[in-house]
């Protein structure tokens, strides 16, 4: 294997699901602007649409946003096409 490729800065990065407020910590390298304070130590802090914790795939649980009623315009537009006349 090649030598000093891989990045040296690894540390605790706090990951926050903004859908359910689910946080976890794991090591990255990622720059995060905010911090977060959990225990009495403060961490860099890394804000996420979606998690495992909110992702219909692994919670069993289907959730539709439909904003501005983007699902019933497509519906109306598109769903009828494949229908005989």
């Amino acid at each position: 294997m090649k030598k000093d490729i891989h990045p040296q800065n690894y540390r605790p990065v706090v990951f926050k699901d903004m859908s359910n407020d689910e946080t976890f910590i794991c090591r990255s390298t990622i720059n995060a602007k905010e911090t977060i304070e959990i225990d009495g130590v403060t961490y860099p802090l890394v804000k996420l649409e979606i998690t495992s914790a909110s992702h219909p795939f692994y919670t069993g649980k289907q959730k539709l946003v439909d904003t501005a009623g983007r699902v019933d315009k497509f519906m109306s537009r598109y769903g009828n096409r494949n229908k005989k006349k």
